[in-house]
């Protein structure tokens, strides 16, 4: 229901009339955000399983001979999911996808357009310069603010009720209380983003919520391939910048639109899709429970004749993460599983990011064009009260 004034004025004219380009583009963007996450939370969920799965994986090929990966491809991690956890499994991790896409698409496009004037004011005069440094500042800008909540998601969709990992996790479960250090043949497991977060930092300290910030950083080069590739495809096809619609707007300006949100997606996401695996594993991996290097069986300290240079463990510093930094984790993947790792997911990831993305951009589009005619019209009807109310005062 709408409330209107005396003017005829909705809330949302009223507010629109006042509003600057920053406060449109932060809404613009949450909506756009938080759209896409809801929509494929599923796929999320399926692409995070396929990225993580090798990093629980037995490091020597010893132990657990036979054992077999549990996913494999969109239809059977779907299906593996479904069995296990039902619904509920598809959509874990939701929570921190809500709270992390509001701020991080409301940041990124309130910092990309306020980069763009500012770069333009101070005499910036090549277009895609000014788009490429844009996405770089902004996704900057947009991941260190964010990055603790994406470490939260990655960790509830990468974990599982019951699954491969339940008796071979070296990663120890936190109990009722924040500082309980239970058994080691038990999974981690986290009930919601607010017990998630308060278990990371009571057992790993405050830069556990910082895990695969430098891979994630690197990432900003996926930005600078795909927003600057849609400002441009956009161009080309609707004669328009993003952000820019005018009132006789036609369906071939949303099929413009929409195809620079696919092309550009998917000209991104090849180009940069394995720094997202080597963020996975940094962001689901945790230290093993002091003292697990000297059971047997659990494979965290290799016999010496098999030990490799990237994954060798000193035992007289106690355990080490496997993965550290983003050039060993890169080694040890390569070395461990093949080049082909690095591309773990990446159909899913595909199914998974052109709708998100475009979901994203026709979402900010539309509610950017309903701000805007919001904007024109309760100005229109501000100005009309104004007249009417000093023709009312004239004798």
């Amino acid at each position: 229901m709408e409330f209107q004034d005396s003017q005829g004025s909705t809330p949302l004219q009223r507010w629109a009339a006042g509003a600057s380009d920053t406060q449109f583009n932060a809404l613009s963007g949450a909506v756009g955000g938080f759209t896409s996450g809801v929509v494929t939370c599923p796929l999320d969920v399926i692409k995070t399983k396929l990225q993580a799965q090798g990093g629980f994986l037995p490091v020597s090929k010893g132990r657990h001979v036979g054992h077999h990966k549990v996913y494999s491809g969109l239809i059977g991690t779907g299906g593996a999911i479904w069995r296990d956890e039902g619904i509920r499994g598809l959509y874990r991790g939701l929570g921190p996808i809500v709270l992390g896409y509001l701020p991080t698409w409301a940041v990124w496009f309130t910092v990309y357009n306020k980069s763009k004037t500012y770069l333009a004011d101070h005499h910036v005069r090549n277009q895609f310069a000014i788009n490429f440094w844009s996405s770089i500042i902004a996704g900057a800008s947009s991941t260190i603010v964010t990055n603790p909540i994406w470490v939260i998601k990655t960790r509830l969709m990468s974990q599982s009720s019951s699954g491969y990992n339940r008796e071979m996790s070296v990663f120890p479960r936190s109990g009722n209380t924040p500082t309980s250090r239970p058994t080691i043949n038990s999974p981690w497991h986290y009930h919601s983003t607010l017990d998630a977060a308060r278990k990371m930092y009571s057992s790993e300290g405050i830069l556990s919520f910082y895990s695969g910030l430098t891979p994630a950083l690197l990432g900003l080069t996926h930005v600078a391939v795909q927003f600057p590739a849609y400002e441009f495809l956009r161009k080309k096809f609707t004669g328009q910048g993003m952000g820019e619609m005018t009132e006789s707007t036609q369906q071939s300006h949303w099929l413009g639109v929409l195809s620079a949100s696919i092309l550009s997606k998917i000209m991104a996401s090849s180009a940069t899709y394995p720094h997202e695996v080597i963020r996975t594993r940094l962001q689901t991996q945790r230290r093993p429970t002091p003292g697990v290097e000297y059971l047997q069986g659990l494979g965290i300290s290799e016999p010496s004749g098999s030990q490799s240079q990237p994954t060798k463990r000193v035992q007289n510093n106690g355990p080490q993460p496997k993965y550290r930094g983003v050039v060993m984790t890169f080694r040890t993947i390569l070395m461990e599983e093949g080049w082909r790792a690095f591309y773990a997911g990446m159909g899913v990831n595909m199914m998974r990011a052109v709708p998100a993305a475009t979901v994203t951009m026709m979402t900010y589009e539309y509610v950017m064009k309903s701000l805007h005619h919001a904007q024109a019209e309760g100005r229109r009807k501000r100005a009309e009260g104004a007249e009417n109310a000093r023709t009312m005062m004239e004798p």
